[in-house]
Order: C-alpha cells, then structure tokens, then sequence
C-alpha cells in the first residue's frame, strides 16, 4: 500500500525540507544499504561517509540530517545522485524514521480484544481499545488504561495501575510479592515482610519479555510516563523509577531505590538498594552501583566510579544504536 511521506511527516509534527524528485509515497521501510524503489530508508552519517552510502543506495526516499542539505543539493544539481530519489532533511533523521515506523505498525498491526484463555478479576478494570492477549492473568484491583497491550503469558499480580498506551510484552510478571525479610535473632528464620503495596505505571510504557516489577511492601513501586524496560529486567519493591528512562537486557534495582527522569542503565547492571540515581544519568553496561549518583554524571565498573571527565563527546547522551543505520 502506497504511503504519502509528507502527510505523515506534517501528522508527526516533524519540520521537514525537500530535495529531488517529487515522488512523496513509499511501500516499504528498509535499511539504506539495502533500499530499493518503493523504499523509505533514512541516514544517521555525517559527511563524506553520509555521502558515499546515500550514493551507492536505491531506496526511493531518503531521510538526511539538515547537516547534509547543501552537500546533497550539490550533488543532485551535478547528476552525481539518482534523480529519481527525493531526500528529506530533518533534524534526527533516526528518531523521525522511528516515528514512521511506528505510526505504521500501530494503524496497521492494531489489535483489540480480550482473548478467551485470558483470565481478569471481578475487580479489575480494562479501558478501551486494549488487546488482553492468550493466558494473561489480570489480578484483584488491577486497573489497565486506554489503547494498552498486555500480551500472551503476562501475569498482573494485584494492586496495579498500568496507565494509558502502554506495551506489556510476554511473560511479564507485575505485582508480585518482593524479597523482604526480617531475621529472628534467638531463631535466625526469616520473617516475610508483609507487601501490601501496589504498583504504578504511567502512561507510554513499555516492559519487555519476561521482566519482573515487584509491588510495595507498604508504599507503592512506581514506573514514570515514557520508561522503556528492556527484557529481564528486574525492578524490586518500593522502587521509584522517573520519566523516560531507558532499562536496558539484564537491569537489576535493589528495593527502595530512586531514579530521576531521563537515565539510562547499560546493560546488566546493578542498583543496590536504598540509593538514588539523579537525572540525566547514564550507567555503563555490567557496572556496580552502590552509592548515589548526581545529576548528569556517567558511572561505570565495580564498584561504580563517575567517568564523566574521561568523556570527551557531546554525543553520548544520545544513547547506543544512535550512530548505526540499522532499523
């Protein structure tokens, strides 16, 4: 089905230029290496680099950095580029290709309904246009918002809110009882604490496959607006994670911890409990963090150390992925 570029471009809101040939519908989305007529592909490069791969590509339309304009108009005017290719500038060509992507996949992939095998309390609520996939255990007072997917095998404990828009990839497991115990010093057994928090997830969440989030033992365990949790992360109880943060494979949080908005934790990486991540805060893969973390600092290692003054680029923030052309 043939898809207008400009039209969807103007719906994101994303200011755009033109350069090329007029043809503004697109079939298909494909890497720019491997891009070939009826194709959108985008260029993340800079410079030469970025010249040489937009040269050698056969996609029909090609999202550029604004950087690339006067190089590519350059180019065009000299025959030295396809004039049957049309080049779109923006300012993140990555970030608005995503955002193609997935206006497309969410008007065509759309899914709405409550499977039969699904399981949902008498005191649960469901908002509309939410998809409740196969064997998905819905819990006692467990409310789920508008336009959310709770997909195949997730299990919804109890006492949670799941907010509006939000992904729940299979074998989740939210509300669930965390890891808390007190020690009897005449006996040494363990005493359970007793967990009768609940869970909050904001709106535009999503958590991967097979991720854990444990409830509060008294106050709740709490998802910000926009985090993404990457699969087999595990969140304990209590813990306060902010707006739009990013958890990547393996994440590990200790109870009671505290993240600020906009962090990023590498993959396989442990928060001790009882600590607090500032905003802005990026924790390198496999690291150990045991004390607190201010605002903006880059910790990595065993135990953590801030490696902020060892960074020399400005980029870094932009997160892993963001220098690769591959979707």
């Amino acid at each position: 089905m043939e898809k207008n570029i400009e039209s969807i471009l103007l719906e994101l809101g994303i200011d755009f230029r033109l350069c090329g040939n007029i043809k503004k519908t697109f079939r298909n989305v494909a890497t720019i290496q491997q891009g070939k007529d009826g194709d959108l592909c985008y260029c993340s490069f800079e410079g030469e680099e970025a010249l040489s791969l937009i040269s050698k590509s056969n996609a029909d339309i090609i999202l550029c950095g604004e950087d690339l304009e006067k190089a590519i108009a350059q180019n065009y005017q000299s025959s030295n580029l396809s004039k049957k290719q049309q080049f779109i500038f923006v300012n993140n060509p990555r970030a608005a290709f995503i955002k193609i992507i997935n206006k497309i996949s969410k008007n065509d992939n759309k899914k709405v309904g409550i499977s039969p095998t699904a399981i949902v309390s008498a005191t649960a609520s469901i908002g509309s246009n939410c998809y409740i996939g196969n064997n998905v255990v819905i819990g006692e007072d467990c409310k789920i918002g508008n336009d959310t997917v709770i997909s195949d095998r997730a299990v919804i404990v109890q006492k949670c809110i799941i907010g509006n828009n939000c992904v729940i990839e299979p074998g989740v497991t939210i509300g669930a009882d965390g890891f808390a115990y007190e020690r009897d010093k005449k006996t040494l057994e363990l005493e359970r604490f007793p967990h009768i928090g609940g869970v909050r997830i904001g709106d535009n969440v999503e958590i991967c496959a097979n991720s854990s989030i444990a409830r509060g033992s008294i106050s709740d365990t709490v998802i910000g607006d926009g985090t993404k949790l990457d699969a087999l992360v595990h969140v304990a109880h209590n813990v306060i994670i902010g707006r739009n943060c990013e958890l990547t494979a393996g994440t590990i949080i200790g109870g009671s911890t505290i993240i600020g908005d906009t962090s990023w934790m590498g993959l396989n990486c442990t928060l001790k409990n009882k600590i607090k991540i500032g905003n802005k805060v990026i924790v390198g893969a496999g690291a150990c963090v045991i004390h607190d973390v201010p605002d903006k600092d880059i910790v990595a290692g065993v135990p953590a150390k801030s490696i902020k003054h060892k960074v020399i680029t400005d980029k870094l923030f932009l997160m892993a992925g963001q220098r690769s052309d591959n979707p």
